[in-house]
């Protein structure tokens, strides 16, 4: 009896080891690419290739967010391995303030982010200490007032500075209210509040067309390019290397025209 217990506890311990052990990594995984993206456009834009990568020998693996800030710091933990969401603007400012080192690897299009409305058909219509809901991420934010300043709604210090923020403002006419909120927040208090400034995946997500519905929006000319981003570690891994090449082609720039009709406009 002594002798079986002492079997069975041997057993039990190596039963242990094992599960606390390393799991050796799946056959597939040289073949697979994690990709962090927001739903539209970007993982639209991934769906459409994904066919032509698996062709290739290359799965990749979407992973959806509704937020910013998790699909880079996902990817500098190393749990995913790139992310496609975001301007440069946008992956600067991250970088300094979460003290990672992201890296932009593939521009791919730009999203004109707009101004819509559910009181006012056009910016001369909006009252006198107005609303205005603004995403509230410091890139964003000063995109965002450069747009307004850019059409004459306020002024700014420095039309060209990315990270213009509320405090640069020089003149406000309509004494304008600014509500700082974020991004994905900003499609469903368009109801509650005169005006919201909109990214343009946030705002095709809640069906919006910009090209119709926004009173203004950048024009064609926008810095703010979308990029592939990932790490200096994987920046010449061929898989890495292959999406980017996918992500550019003659086949991507023509389903982008096709799909959203200036909406999101190929950067290539």
């Amino acid at each position: 009896m002594v002798a079986r217990r002492a079997f069975v506890a041997l057993s039990l311990a190596a039963l242990a080891l094992t599960a606390c052990g390393p799991k050796a990594p799946k056959a597939s995984d040289a073949n697979t690419l994690t990709v962090a993206a927001t739903a539209v456009p970007h993982a639209e834009v991934l769906e459409f290739i994904k066919p032509k990568l698996a062709a290739q020998g290359l799965n990749i693996d979407i992973k959806v967010f509704n937020d910013y800030v998790q699909p880079n710091t996902q990817v500098a933990e190393k749990r995913i391995d790139v992310s496609y969401f975001q301007t440069l603007p946008y992956l600067e400012s991250f970088n300094r303030d979460k003290g990672t080192n992201l890296i932009p690897l593939q521009g791919v299009h730009v999203e004109p982010i707009g101004t819509y409305s559910a009181k006012w058909k056009s910016i001369a219509e909006v009252p006198n200490g107005a609303v205005i809901a603004i995403p509230n991420d410091a890139s964003t934010e000063g995109r965002a007032l450069i747009l307004l300043a850019k059409n004459g709604v306020i002024a700014i210090k420095d039309p060209k500075n990315p990270l213009t923020s509320l405090r640069d403002i020089t003149s406000n006419p309509k004494n304008l209210k600014f509500k700082e909120l974020e991004a994905p927040a900003l499609p469903r208090v368009l109801n509650q509040v005169d005006l919201a400034v909109i990214n343009t995946n946030y705002a095709l997500d809640a069906k919006l067309n910009p090209s119709n519905d926004a009173l203004i929006i950048e024009d064609k000319t926008s810095p703010y390019v979308n990029y592939l981003v990932g790490r200096p570690d994987n920046k010449d891994d061929p898989r890495v290397k292959k999406l980017a090449a996918a992500l550019t082609t003659p086949e991507v720039k023509a389903f982008i025209e096709q799909k959203y009709a200036g909406a999101v406009v190929p950067a290539f």
